[in-house]
């Protein structure tokens, strides 16, 4: 396959996840859509499928409602986009900063950067960046709560208590969907809320997304909407994220 070709796929895949996006869609549609053939629409979908951009239904229809993935199977893929976001995240830190920590894989990425810091105190309510910085020489306080699955997250009304109590000088944030206007997209309404008040709390916010969660929700029914000039580290596709820097966000690339 020619670089034109491969990039021609990549343009027709996005294409689909923002058609699936609109309500489910049958596979005949999409191959009417971009005049392919029928094999050619089941392997766009079953690599979508595979990175957990949309969800197969029986009978070769297509969910674009999402399916909330467990912290492994997010880990498995972008490792190296994450790893590049997590480093400019952690470059912004600065001695004696107090650092929230959303629950999520590449939030847990930034505190894998800040293990060897010693200056600096990580708050967080995620169990991946507990573990993370386990044995590191970091101050690490835990905003206590429920622990909800699959995201690994502590949750309810003692994690919002404790929040409400500290002025972070800086969150990072995680997503399973990003879009400018509404904000983030979360699969629950406890975690759509606490999300909205780690940025109400915090100093400075900045929300880490890899490019699979850039310009539309995941499919989750719920949202946190983020005050303006709310901070984005994305590692690429410029056109989508012109939108967010048109909707007030300050937009950054590793």
């Amino acid at each position: 396959m020619t670089s034109g070709e491969r990039s021609a796929t990549r343009r027709r895949r996005e294409r689909m996840v923002e058609l699936l996006g609109a309500g489910d869609i049958s596979v005949h549609d999409l191959a009417g859509e971009f005049d392919v053939s029928l094999s050619t629409v089941r392997r766009d979908l079953a690599t979508l499928a595979a990175l957990g951009r949309i969800t197969r239904t029986y009978g070769g229809a297509v969910d674009h409602r999402a399916v909330e993935r467990t912290r492994y199977d997010k880990e498995r893929t972008r490792r190296t986009e994450k790893d590049a976001i997590a480093r400019a995240a952690a470059a912004l830190v600065r001695s004696g900063d107090v650092v929230l920590l959303d629950a999520g894989t590449t939030t847990a990425r930034v505190a894998h950067e800040l293990r060897h810091r010693t200056d600096v105190t990580v708050v967080t309510n995620g169990l991946a960046t507990l573990v993370e910085l386990a044995d590191a020489q970091v101050e690490v306080v835990v905003l206590g709560g429920r622990l909800r699955r699959p995201n690994e997250a502590l949750l309810g009304t003692r994690t919002d208590q404790a929040l409400r109590r500290l002025t972070p000088d800086i969150a990072f944030l995680g997503v399973d969907g990003l879009d400018p206007r509404r904000g983030i997209n979360c699969p629950d309404l406890e975690q759509a809320a606490l999300k909205e008040t780690m940025a109400e709390c915090a100093r400075a916010t900045w929300v880490l997304a890899d490019q699979s969660k850039i310009g539309g929700g995941a499919g989750f029914p719920h949202w946190a909407a983020m005050p303006a000039g709310t901070g984005l580290i994305c590692g690429g596709g410029e056109r989508r994220l012109e939108e967010f820097a048109d909707a007030g966000w300050s937009v950054r690339t590793p």
